[in-house]
Order: C-alpha cells, then sequence, then structure tokens
C-alpha cells in the first residue's frame, strides 16, 4: 500500500486507523471541514492542508504554528509564535498576513457567519479580525495574563474566553464590552469548548480540572478531573454527544455529554503531551497531534483504541530503554526543532550538522532572528552549555527559539557530547 494510501483521509474508512504524515516537528493544531478534509499546524512553521491523498503545504509563518481554523471549505486561518494571523485559499495555497498580536496566538474561534475571526494571545488580549479586510481588528483587553482560548455563541453575538490568569471571561463582540467573569478557577484555563443548545461550557486547566459549567449561571454540571496534568488539548463532535480531552501526560478521555461518564480513557503517547484535538464530522474518528511529526487518527471505539494503544501500538513516540541520557535530553530539549542531518528536513530551527565551530546565524537558507545574526557566539560546549543552563530568552534575548532550560549541569554535559558525536563531520 502506498504512503498515499495510508495517509489519505479521504481514503480512509470511517472508524479506521489512519496517519498524516509529511511535518517536520510536533503538530500544534487541527481542524476538519464539513468534508472531512483536515489541516494540522505545527512547530514546522507550516499548515498541511490534508485532501485527495497528499498534503498541501501553506507557508508563510515566521515560527511555530499554533492554531488553524477553516472559513468553510476553501478558506483557512492560522496563527503562531510569529504572532501573526494568515488567510489561506486553499484552492491556491496563497496566503494573506491579516495583522498580528503582540504576543503569541495560541487558538483561534470563527463566527458562525465566517465572517470574523476571534483570536487568543499571550499578549493578553483577544483580537476580532474582519475576514474580508474591510475594518480595522479590534482588541478586547481585561484578562491580567495571556489568553489561551476563545469560543463564540452560536449567534456570534458574544464571546468566552479563558486565559492564563485561571479566569473565564464573557465578552461582547459588537462594541467590546467586558460581561463578567463567569468562573476562576485558581490556575490557568487552557481550552473551550461550547454547546449551548446542550446549556453547557466545558474547560480544561493547568492543574488538570476538566469542569463543566452551566451557561444560564455558571454553576458545575460535571467535574471529570482526573489526576492527569495538564489539560492541553479538547474538542467535541458535531453533534457535542463527545467530548475529547487530551493532557500534558499523554493521555486521550472520551466523554459522553449526555451522562458525562468517560466513555474510554487511553494512554496514546510514550512520551510527551496531547497538544492538539478534532473529530470527524461522522463522529467515528478522534484525531490527534503530539511530540511526533504525524497526526494520528483512532477509532472512537474505545474498546479497540484501548487496546490499540496498551498493546504498544502505533504510539506517537518510538523509544528504547538504551538511549543514552545525552540522546534523550536531544530529543526532549531538540529535536522538536532541529535535525542533525544536512537534509533539509521541514523543520522550525536549522539544521544541527556541523554545529560545533559555527558561528550563530550563519547557516545559509535559515531565517534566523535579528538578535542571533548581529551575536558574536560560536558553538562549542561552553557556548551550548550557557544556552541552556541561562535559558535561549536570556542568553540570546529576542531569539525564535522557545523557552527552555536544562537545570541539571550533568544533564547538560550529556546532552553537549551527545552533540559532539551526532553532529560532526563524517
Amino acid at each position: 500500500m502506498t504512503l498515499a494510501l495510508l495517509c489519505a483521509p479521504a481514503l480512509a474508512a470511517a472508524g479506521e486507523f489512519f496517519t498524516l504524515e509529511g511535518h517536520g516537528g510536533p503538530v500544534k493544531g487541527i481542524a476538519v471541514s464539513e468534508s472531512g478534509a483536515i489541516l494540522t499546524a505545527s512547530f514546522d512553521n507550516s499548515v498541511g492542508y490534508w485532501m485527495d491523498g497528499a498534503p498541501r503545504w501553506l507557508e508563510g509563518h515566521a515560527a511555530a504554528v499554533n492554531a488553524v481554523s477553516f472559513l468553510g471549505e476553501t478558506r483557512a486561518v492560522s496563527a503562531g509564535d510569529d504572532f501573526a494571523l494568515y488567510l489561506w485559499d486553499l484552492d491556491t495555497g496563497q496566503g494573506r498576513r491579516l495583522g498580528a498580536h503582540l504576543g503569541k496566538v495560541m487558538s483561534l474561534a470563527v463566527s458562525p457567519d465566517g465572517q470574523t475571526v476571534a483570536s487568543a494571545s499571550w499578549d493578553g488580549s483577544i483580537g476580532l479580525w474582519d475576514v474580508a479586510g474591510n475594518t480595522a481588528p479590534r482588541f478586547l483587553k481585561g484578562h491580567e495574563a495571556g489568553v489561551n482560548a476563545v469560543a463564540f455563541t452560536d449567534d456570534g453575538a458574544r464571546l468566552y474566553s479563558g486565559s492564563a490568569d485561571g479566569t473565564l471571561r464573557l465578552w461582547r463582540v459588537g462594541d467590546g464590552t467586558a460581561l463578567g467573569q463567569i468562573a476562576n478557577n485558581g490556575f490557568g484555563i487552557n481550552t473551550l469548548v461550547l454547546h449551548e443548545p446542550g446549556g453547557w461550557l466545558a474547560y480544561g486547566a493547568v492543574d488538570g480540572a476538566t469542569r463543566i459549567l452551566s451557561i444560564a449561571d455558571g454553576t458545575e454540571i460535571a467535574d471529570l478531573t482526573l489526576d492527569r496534568r495538564p489539560i492541553l488539548g479538547m474538542a467535541a463532535d458535531p453533534a457535542r454527544r463527545m467530548l475529547a480531552v487530551g493532557d500534558g501526560e499523554g493521555y486521550i478521555s472520551l466523554i459522553d455529554t449526555a451522562s458525562w461518564r468517560f466513555i474510554v480513557d487511553f494512554h496514546a503517547t510514550l512520551r510527551g503531551p496531547i497538544w492538539a484535538l478534532a473529530v470527524s464530522p461522522d463522529g467515528t474518528n478522534i484525531h490527534a497531534g503530539g511530540l511526533d511529526d504525524a497526526m494520528f487518527s483512532w477509532p472512537v471505539d474505545g474498546a479497540e483504541a484501548a487496546t490499540r494503544m496498551v498493546n504498544g501500538e502505533r504510539p506517537f513516540l518510538s523509544g528504547s530503554e538504551a538511549t543514552s541520557n545525552g540522546e534523550a535530553q536531544f530529543m526532549r530539549k531538540c529535536s522538536i526543532c532541529h535535525t542533525l542531518e544536512p537534509d533539509g528536513r521541514r523543520r522550525a530551527g536549522p539544521s544541527l550538522h556541523q554545529l560545533f565551530g559555527r558561528v550563530a546565524g550563519s547557516l545559509p537558507g535559515y531565517g534566523y532572528s535579528e538578535t542571533l545574526l548581529k551575536s558574536d557566539i560560536t558553538w562549542d560546549a561552553e557556548t551550548i552549555d550557557a544556552l541552556f543552563d541561562l535559558g535561549p530568552e536570556v542568553y540570546v534575548a529576542g531569539t525564535k527559539m522557545p523557552m527552555q532550560r536544562i537545570t541539571g549541569a550533568q544533564d547538560r554535559a550529556d546532552l553537549v557530547e551527545f552533540l559532539r558525536h551526532a553532529t560532526q563531520t563524517e
């Protein structure tokens, strides 16, 4: 069977397992259209449009893409770590930059009429964007920390938002009026799913909270919190009969929204989080993205999914207990963005091939930040150690590298030794 047949959602029968492979980094966002076409947003700075057996790559973002949404069947909108939103023509693959926030954009919502896009940003604001471009974007401010999730009401007149400040708020879209705080979780809220006809709003949070609230008065309908954290992904089927929840420990829970009972709860990764979830239009498959550079789709049949994962088949990540600590550090901290080979594979960062002795910002063909281009850094054991000891945002202020540290001196030394041998010229 060809790779195209294995990867094509259009060619996979309802209720069958399949993968979408081709990205060069983790899948951070997933969207599905009414026809079943799929969009994937990735750490490799690209959006994949999957239809008819092969991806079309939508290129334009300058950093990781975190969120993507369909606007009907022929257009889409995406946003990410470069602060920007792009509007895409899916027939041609051409994109237009709608504008930008002052911080990373974590999620998007499209109004029911398809004319307005709401964006949740770490700059603490909610952006409202006129898709036609006839009016300037508006920014709703009131949260005391970054905004992670947004959801329109069915009439498009109001908007819910969840923030790292732990609050769930409601806004009037027409004039941007803050209509009040609906709830305060205490810990940051990452995800929202709204079902107005059913009278409920679901949210997932940093502390692992998975709660269902009444939209009439904000009272709690159900608490589905498990001893796992954080909640990073959440999605429902079109009829809102099933809620899917993904967490930082690699589990996916499927919940019956009529009884608020778990249908199935299975460990979907060997390592790492579930960042992105979406349900197929017919409700037969749950699509998920994590640290791997592929989207995986399981049949909703709980027993089959659970058995598949318990038996270790088709995990996001493969691994070996014999992996050295240095390689393990590379896989956790570097492999998302970088490859060790000089083959130009799709990645968010430049190849690390022949890294030692290389002047920072000097590899041809990669769009480095101005800060790195102007630095006098040469990569060696000392500078690599300092990069992860202090963190990229401190060592090279203004870099596009994500915020991360390796606090253990031996872990840093093992990483340096692994890179010294893995990146050298043969």
